[in-house]
């Protein structure tokens, strides 16, 4: 399985601070500038690079996320050339980077041809949001050959069997969604989030990273009294669309991932 995400979660665990989950789409606002904010997100101390697949009827995402898979999508960005930018990108990126996709797209490439091309790619970790894990045997086997971790979605809603099954056959982290709903920043965490936590942790000693919502360091300091690590992403996608046309776009991603990092 993938080594560069289990010893970067080993070491906050034996480190005793939160890791900090970024989101963004790949191919927004731009390929060449997408890879640039990935690097600047990791040379600021982002620990898990999280890029996700732009897809034209992305159920779970909210506004900010949908406006940057539409952006992506124009520029013709694509399951194939979002795994060329990681491939361009994983000689100079340090953490380890996961693949947030829905199924359709794997499922257009093949399940195998897309496990080896995320492997050849140095994907660390794929998350197909809408593969239950009843139904994953398949991708997840190529996944595991390729040395790729599948990681599923738990929610507050989601039964002890599948939280179970999720954990069992999850591989790197089982990711935690704070709320129901769709993606987007709020005020603050959800009051679910310590719950579906503490029942995670009651099943598996997976690490957990939780995310839908978080924004600011506050909220980074706030789940990692639960969880391994906090997600951040539609604040981070919505700081890249204000500032599109700034020559120092990825160095404010970078600044912007810092200064939440003040959280952990």
């Amino acid at each position: 399985m993938s080594a560069r995400l289990d010893r970067r979660f080993a070491d906050l665990r034996a480190e005793g601070r939160t890791g900090l989950v970024t989101y963004v789409a790949a191919g927004d606002p731009d390929p060449p500038r997408s890879l640039a904010i990935l690097e600047a997100l990791d040379a600021a101390g982002a620990d898990v690079l999280e890029v996700g697949v732009p897809y034209s009827d992305p159920l779970a995402d909210g506004p900010v996320i949908q406006r940057a898979y539409a952006r992506s999508l124009a520029a013709g960005v694509t399951l194939a050339s979002t795994l060329d930018l990681i491939r361009e990108g994983r000689e100079r990126i340090g953490a380890p980077v996961i693949l947030f996709t829905y199924l359709n797209p794997v499922l257009r490439m093949g399940s195998g041809e897309f496990a080896r091309a995320a492997g050849e790619a140095g994907v660390d970790g794929v998350l197909v949001l809408d593969l239950p894990v009843e139904e994953s045997s398949r991708l997840r086997d190529a996944l595991e050959t390729e040395g790729v971790a599948p990681i599923f979605l738990v929610s507050p809603t989601t039964t002890a069997a599948r939280l179970e099954a999720a954990a069992r056959v999850g591989r790197g982290f089982l990711y935690g969604i704070t709320r129901l709903g769709v993606t987007g920043a709020r005020e603050s965490v959800a009051d679910g989030a310590r719950v579906l936590a503490e029942r995670v942790r009651g099943v598996t000693a997976l690490p957990l990273a939780m995310g839908f919502g978080l924004s600011r360091p506050e909220h980074v300091r706030e789940v990692g009294r639960w969880a391994d690590a906090a997600v951040v992403g539609s604040a981070l996608v919505q700081l890249i669309e204000d500032h599109a046309e700034a020559q120092d776009l990825a160095e404010r991603a970078g600044c912007f991932a810092a200064w939440l990092k003040e959280g952990s």
